[in-house]
C-alpha cells in the first residue's frame, strides 16, 4: 500500500471552507488531503464569493459565529503563521443595513445583536443622507421585477432607519485568500491533488474506509469530509447510507451578481460601506475598482434557479437588469451600462440557507456542506469548529445524542453545533436568503 495513498483525513474540495478544514487537521496532527477537480485552490464557487465580511445572522449562534471570524481576518497573518508575499487586504469599512418591512424594521436583528455582543448604531432616518449622499431614501418595498406596472412606485414613506456594524467590509481577493490558506496547510504538512475527480466513497461495516478517484486511484482514510460546494449534493449521493430523506439537504442555487461603475456625488461615492437594503431586494458592496457590486436578497417577487445538475448558464439574464434597476431605485445618479457586466455562479444552499457542518450516518463521514454565498466570512472559524467536531466524534463524542459545544476563541462563547445539525428542522428563524 503507497503510502502516498494513505491519510489520516481527505476533504473533497479546496475552496476556502476546504482548505480552513484541512489547516485546522493538520495543526491537529492529522495527515489531510484535499482532492479538487479545479486547477488551484479556491478556483470553484469560493472565486465568485462576494467576500462580504458582516455580523449580522438571522440566529444566534450564525450571528455568534461571524462576528468571531471577523477577528481571524483582522488578524489574518496570525490565523495563517506565516507572512505571504501578497498582502490580502480586508476592508474594515462596516456594513449598514437598512430597515424595511421585509426585516421587521431589525428589531429581531437588534435583539440578536444585543445577545451575542455584537457593537453596532442606530442610525436616523433624519441621518441617513449624510450617510448616503445621492440616494433616494423613499421606500419601494416590496421589491419588484422592471416588468411589472408598480416597479418604482412609492407612497413616499422615508426608510424609517438603520443600523451601522463597525465590525464588517470584504475581502479584496477571495481566489488569493484560500491560496493562502493553502499554502498555510503546506507548511503544516497537508496536501492537495488537483485536477482529480471523486468517483467513489468506500465504507466497509458502517465506516469509511477511503475513496476513488480519477487520476489517484484507490485512497486509504478513516475520515472523508464533503466540502464540495455546489458539487456536495452530488458527493453526498456517492454514499447513499450517510443522509437519510427527512435530513436537511442542499441544492445548487443560480446567482447573479453587476458590477457597475460606482455613483458619484460632490461628497464622494455614493456607498462607502457594504449595505444591505431589504427594502429594495438587494445587497451593495464598493468594489477597490471603484466599481459597485449587487447582489440579490431574493425577494419573493424573483423565482429561484435550483439546479439538478452543475451545468448553467453563465451568461448574464434579466436577473442582471432587475438588480441593477433596483439599485437605481436608491442610487438615481447610477449609471446604467449598455453591456451586462458581473458574473453568474452557482451557490450551494440548504433548505433553510443555514449550513450543515455535522457527522454522518457512516463513521468517519462528514460534511461541511450549504456555505455558498454567506459562509465565506465565517471559514476560519468553521475550519475550527469541523476540526472540534471531527475529533471528538473520532474520540467517541455521541453527537447526535449530546450535541457538541464548540468555544468562540475570542469571546469565549459556546456555539451549539446542534444549529447545523443534518437532523435539525428547517429553523423558521432563518431569512431564507442569503442573510442566512
Amino acid at each position: 500500500m503507497p503510502e502516498t495513498n494513505t491519510y489520516d483525513a481527505v476533504i473533497i474540495g479546496a475552496g476556502v471552507i476546504g482548505c480552513a478544514i484541512a489547516l485546522d487537521l493538520a495543526r491537529r496532527g492529522f495527515k489531510t488531503l484535499n482532492v479538487d477537480r479545479g486547477p488551484a485552490p479556491g478556483h470553484g464557487s469560493t472565486s465568485w464569493s462576494a467576500a462580504i465580511i458582516r455580523p449580522y445572522y438571522s440566529t444566534i449562534d450564525g450571528t455568534a459565529l461571524a462576528y468571531e471570524a471577523h477577528f481571524a481576518w483582522r488578524n489574518w497573518l496570525d490565523y495563517l503563521g506565516y507572512r505571504p508575499e501578497s498582502a490580502l487586504h480586508y476592508h474594515e469599512i462596516g456594513c449598514l443595513v437598512l430597515e424595511a418591512a421585509d426585516n421587521r424594521q431589525l428589531t429581531g436583528t437588534r435583539a440578536v445583536l444585543r445577545e451575542v455582543g455584537v457593537p453596532f448604531t442606530d442610525v436616523a432616518a433624519s441621518e441617513l443622507a449624510e450617510w448616503l449622499p445621492g440616494a433616494d431614501l423613499r421606500q419601494f418595498s416590496p421589491a419588484r421585477r422592471i416588468d411589472d406596472p408598480q416597479f418604482g412606485e412609492t407612497a413616499g414613506e422615508v426608510i424609517t432607519g438603520a443600523i451601522f456594524c463597525p465590525t464588517g467590509g470584504y475581502i479584496s481577493d477571495p481566489q488569493l485568500a484560500t491560496a493562502q490558506l493553502a499554502h498555510a496547510v503546506e507548511q503544516a504538512g497537508g496536501h492537495f491533488r488537483f485536477h482529480d475527480t471523486v468517483l467513489a466513497i468506500h465504507q466497509s461495516a458502517g465506516k469509511i474506509t477511503g475513496l476513488t478517484t480519477d487520476k489517484s486511484g484507490l485512497i486509504h482514510a478513516p475520515v472523508v469530509i464533503n466540502a464540495a460546494g455546489p458539487a456536495s449534493r452530488w458527493v453526498n449521493g456517492l454514499i447513499p447510507e450517510a443522509h437519510r430523506p427527512e435530513h436537511i439537504s442542499t441544492r445548487p442555487l443560480r446567482q447573479e451578481v453587476a458590477t457597475i461603475p460606482m455613483p458619484q456625488t460632490p461628497q464622494g461615492p455614493s456607498l462607502r460601506f457594504v449595505m444591505t437594503d431589504a427594502d429594495a431586494g438587494i445587497y451593495m458592496r464598493p468594489e477597490q475598482s471603484g466599481t459597485l457590486l449587487i447582489g440579490s436578497l431574493e425577494p419573493a417577487c424573483d423565482v429561484l434557479e435550483y439546479l439538478d445538475s452543475e451545468d448553467y448558464e453563465t451568461s448574464l439574464t434579466d436577473q442582471w437588469t432587475n438588480q441593477v434597476w433596483r439599485a437605481a431605485l436608491r442610487f438615481p445618479e447610477l449609471g446604467i451600462p449598455n453591456t451586462a457586466q458581473g458574473f453568474a455562479a452557482l451557490y450551494d444552499v440548504s433548505e433553510d440557507w443555514i449550513p450543515i457542518y455535522d457527522r454522518s450516518d457512516v463513521d468517519g463521514y462528514f460534511t461541511a456542506v450549504g456555505t455558498s454565498g454567506n459562509q465565506f466570512k465565517n471559514a476560519p472559524l468553521v475550519g475550527q469548529l469541523m476540526g472540534h467536531l471531527i475529533e471528538s466524534v473520532l474520540n467517541g463524542a455521541d453527537h447526535d445524542g449530546a450535541p457538541l459545544q464548540f468555544r468562540l476563541p475570542v469571546s469565549g462563547r459556546d456555539v451549539g453545533l446542534a444549529a447545523f445539525s443534518r437532523r435539525r428542522p428547517i429553523n423558521r428563524a432563518s431569512s431564507f436568503s442569503v442573510l442566512g
